[in-house]
């Protein structure tokens, strides 16, 4: 381990130097170092990627005493725990379900003031003992990751990270540091009232994570959508997001089934089986997991180069923080979801049936219009995302579907009205899939039976096609111009501002939505990511044999690829090859540790390589 004491003496540009080898602080980090170290309470709003952790880390090295984290999963505490003791850091980590041998050697060393940071739960804290565990250095500071879950207002609200508000009581002099990724105004407002730091310093950098680029479809061919998209990410590590542990069982047999190496991850898979993918998708490289939310927060893998969201999120926040598992090494990665009319509906009839408040729900309503909001927008969604945060945009970002390839408007006027008549004429009893049997006039079972083949309504819309029917319901449906009651099974009504339309009193402008074909010409695009990076070819194939050095040294010592080196650290390599260990050294995110540990046989690689 390193010598602590050495790093007292150190200011802490010196200590990112020397442990991290990082030159210089991104961004905000050296001042929120500077408030941590001067002991005052943090917030800190930085989007995933630009380096929060660090913010917390390199304090607690700094200063005397351990420093207790607070992590929401096991699987992200030990993640971050193998990278300090990597970069030679003394850190471990206590949860409820850990090995009383294991748990009983860390509470010794914390005892002994061997530690410097002690990643834990907030259900062990909120269990109590944290003050008899605490050792004779004392605490340096506690930091509390993924902070939105203590607000009722932030997605993945956690109930005991509520008890983490008496630890200011417990230890009134110990600077407190909440750090999160998705927090809107009213989620940041509950996070320093409910950890009772009224008076914390907030840092906020830019949400805009401008190496991911969005792309928003609505759904007609889900899995011919998501092959072609996959196609494009080949030997890429990724995350396909689904709604039901069913689907997500279905989509990895087929996935595995078209070519398409995939591990299915949801809460009620075996535990051994659940473990044993999450490990498989941390210490793999090419794996796509498919996984309902259960997977991924905090996940602290920095390759995952796509995330895809087969159903609509719950939220802007949720939907920000599930794509934000891309691309942390801050190369392109890339976001895509498919959605439609169901979804809104599914996800409207779980608010209502779920067991929360009134009050938790409408927000949860409001949370869910503003993410359809996002879906159905023509301008840039990027401007969009990041206006539901508080921040503002230009616009134009050049780097979403609806700046890359504009959307088209027009005038549905007409087909409004006809799409409302149509739900009237029927008795507003009846469901979408009816509602359009109607209106193309098509003959059914229920369309005879029902008598609506006699309607005037009937074949009234025969201009446009099905799809493109369901796509004005929807648009309808998200201007609130029609409403879909759940307790009579997904029957579509008016809502009372139709009465404006029919009376052509209120036009409606709609969106055109695009091919849901990706193309030939997008899905003919380099899949390497190593190409999207800018390398040159004979650079890409210099990284691709450093990237299969890596992962050799991680298999032979049982660790994730990245924590080795990260792909960043392996681009630099490709492209300024050094020759030497010294210049090795110069090199950001090599520091001595690693160096002495990796680095001749990068060298070696880089030799071989280049012959």
């Amino acid at each position: 381990m390193l010598d602590v004491d050495s790093h007292k003496r150190s200011n802490p540009l010196e200590v990112l130097r020397r442990v991290w080898g990082y030159q210089e602080f991104r961004g905000m980090q050296g001042d929120v170092v500077d408030n941590v170290m001067s002991g005052q309470d943090t917030l800190v709003l930085f989007p995933t990627g630009k380096g929060k952790s660090l913010c917390y880390q390199l304090p607690a090295i700094c200063l005397d005493g351990t420093a207790i984290v607070v992590s929401p999963l096991v699987a992200l505490m030990r993640d971050q725990v193998e990278e300090l003791k990597e970069l030679g850091v003394a850190a471990d980590a206590l949860w409820s379900e850990q090995p009383p041998a294991e748990a009983a050697d860390v509470k010794r060393r914390l005892r002994a003031g061997e530690m410097k940071l002690l990643y834990v739960t907030p259900e062990r804290i909120a269990a109590g003992g944290l003050e008899a565990m605490v050792g004779r250095g004392g605490l340096s500071l506690i930091a509390v990751d993924e902070a939105h879950c203590i607000s009722f207002w932030g997605n993945n609200f956690r109930k005991d990270y509520l008890a983490l508000g008496r630890l200011k009581e417990m230890y009134p002099g110990v600077p407190i540091v909440a750090l999160t990724a998705t927090a809107d105004p009213h989620t940041q407002k509950d996070i320093v009232k409910l950890l009772n730091i009224p008076h914390a310093e907030v840092f906020v950098d830019s949400f805009d994570r401008k190496n991911i680029s969005y792309e928003i479809l609505p759904r007609s061919n889900p899995r011919g959508q998501l092959l072609d998209f996959l196609k494009r990410h080949e030997g890429e590590s990724g995350i396909v997001y689904c709604l039901s542990r069913k689907k997500v069982e279905e989509t990895v047999e087929w996935l595995n089934e078209s070519g398409i190496r995939a591990k299915h991850y949801h809460a009620r898979l075996d535990p051994a089986v659940k473990a044993a993918n999450q490990d498989a998708f941390r210490l793999e490289e090419g794996l796509c997991l498919v996984a309902t939310v259960a997977f991924g927060m905090g996940i602290n893998k920095p390759n995952v180069r796509y995330v895809v969201h087969l159903d609509l999120p719950s939220s802007i926040e949720s939907y920000y923080q599930e794509t934000g598992r891309a691309g942390r090494d801050g190369l392109p990665a890339e976001a895509f979801m498919v959605f439609g009319m169901q979804d809104i509906v599914q996800r409207s009839r779980m608010i209502d049936e779920g067991d929360a408040s009134d009050q938790i729900k409408r927000i949860e309503r409001a949370k869910l219009n503003a993410l359809v909001g996002i879906c159905e927008t023509t301008a840039c969604r990027r401007q969009a995302i990041l206006g539901h945060f508080g921040e503002q945009h230009p616009g134009r970002c050049g780097n979403c579907d609806t700046c890359t390839k504009p959307i088209e408007t027009w005038d549905g006027t007409e087909a409004a009205i006809k799409a409302l008549a149509a739900i009237y004429r029927t008795g507003e009893r009846f469901g979408v899939g009816h509602v359009i049997d109607v209106l193309i006039g098509k003959l059914t079972e229920k369309t005879k039976r029902f008598g609506h083949a006699e309607l005037a309504v009937f074949g009234a819309g025969k201009e446009f096609n099905a799809p493109s029917w369901q796509s004005i319901y929807r648009q309808l449906l998200t201007l609130n111009l029609i409403r879909v009651e759940h307790d009579e099974f997904g029957a579509m009504k008016l809502q009372e501002s139709a009465g404006a339309v029919f009376k052509k009193e209120r036009s409606v402008t709609l969106r055109r939505d695009r091919s849901v074909t990706r193309g030939a010409k997008r899905s003919s695009e380099t899949s390497s990511y190593s190409s999207r990076s800018g390398l040159s070819a004979d650079d890409r194939e210099v990284f691709e044999s450093l990237r299969q050095e890596r992962l050799a040294i991680a298999k032979e010592l049982g660790v994730a690829p990245y924590v080795i080196f990260p792909d960043t650290t392996l681009i630099a390599f490709a492209t300024s090859r050094p020759s030497t260990l010294d210049e090795m050294l110069e090199i950001s995110g090599v520091g001595p540790t690693k160096l002495d540990r990796y680095g001749a046989r990068f060298l070696d690689a880089l030799e071989v390589a280049l012959r």
